[in-house]
Order: C-alpha cells, then structure tokens, then sequence
C-alpha cells in the first residue's frame, strides 16, 4: 500500500473503534447454564471491570495498527492483522457486556487510543524485533491482567468470566506468536514503565 493509502486505512481503523460497533467473527464465549442474578453492587463492579476490559482491547487495535503500519515485512504485517482481528472479537464481546449490564464504555477511550497507537509507532520505529518485544510484554502484561480480573469478578457472573477466560488464552497466544517471530526482551526499565501506565490506565477507566 502507497503512504497515504496507509495512512487512510489506519484512520478508518481508528474511527471504527471509537464510534462503529464491532462485529465478532467469533461467537462470544459462554458456559453451560444461566447466571445467577447479581446485586446491584456485583452489577457495578462487574460493569466497571468490563470497562477496563473494553479500554484495553480499545488499545490493543491501536497497537496492532501502528505496528503494521510500520513494518515492510509482509509476513509480520499479516501476523498482526490477524491478531488484530482476534481483538476485534473481544471489542465485540466487551461491548455486548457492557451492554446487558447496563453500563457504558469509557468516556477517555480516544486518549487510550491515541496513547496506544503513539507507542505502537514507536515501538515500530526501532524495528520489526523491538516491535515484536514490545508486544510480548504488552500480551504478558494483559495476560496478568486478565488473570486479576478472574479473580475480582462476582463469582456468579459467568458470562463475563467466560469472555475473559477466552481472551487471557488469544492474548498468551499473541505472545508466544510474537516470541516465535523474533521478539526480543526489553529492559527491565521499560517493563517498568509499561506496567506504571498500565496501572494509571486501568485505574482511570474503572471510573471514568
């Protein structure tokens, strides 16, 4: 694709993620039997929780576009559409979610992806290996997350369980894509960083 041809279809991507509703290729993830009714405080909790779920998937398009924006390798730009589309499904199913528990999404999610698709450009500039670390980390991180959030949830809310369960699988699948494809470890002060803006990120959207 010519510059601008890019630069157009990462402007789409963008603008379909803040205000398009997003269309799983996959069914939503579910477990046998029906969810227990929650109370108003599991609502809350369930609902906010969520959010922070939707926020990071909302980075995690902005991720998977810069990085395939920068890269000339048409293997590597495949690997990331691809897993962009898997993201695309837990958009998807986060949103429904929201939906059926009467909340909404975060009223910051164009600052998220803009910070998001900033470092994915970065990330990118330094070459197709740091790139590729970068998104290790990213999917490790979101991956413990993840696990967090299993913890935290109303245990009688399956229907959000199952969604996060299916993507803290997709996201160490990412990883190991990642790792396999020449991904290289960052310094420890980098981690560092990501993970203090991952607190200060997930932190806010649970309330705003």
């Amino acid at each position: 694709m010519r510059p601008l041809d890019e630069f157009l279809s990462a402007a789409d991507g963008a603008l379909r993620t803040l205000f398009a509703s997003p269309r799983a290729l996959r069914p939503r993830p579910a477990v046998p039997g029906t969810d227990a009714a929650l109370t108003p405080d599991e609502k809350r909790r369930a609902a906010a929780l969520m959010r922070v779920n939707h926020v990071g998937e909302v980075c995690a398009q902005a991720l998977y576009s810069a990085q395939s924006l920068s890269t000339r390798d048409p293997a590597l730009k495949t690997q990331f559409e691809h897993a962009a589309r898997e993201e695309t499904d837990h958009l998807a199913w986060t949103q429904a979610r929201l939906d059926e528990l009467g909340s909404r999404r975060s009223f910051l999610n164009p600052l998220w992806y803009a910070g998001a698709f900033g470092m994915g450009l970065v990330a990118g500039r330094l070459g197709d290996r740091a790139s590729l670390g970068f998104l290790v980390e990213t999917e490790r991180q979101v991956e413990a997350h993840l696990q967090s959030h299993l913890a935290s949830l109303p245990e009688a809310d399956h229907a959000s369980r199952a969604i996060v369960d299916q993507m803290k699988q997709d996201e160490a699948n990412h990883a190991a894509q990642a790792l396999a494809a020449g991904g290289v470890e960052l310094p420890a002060p980098v981690r560092v960083m990501m993970r203090v803006a991952a607190r200060i990120m997930t932190s806010t959207a649970y309330y705003f």
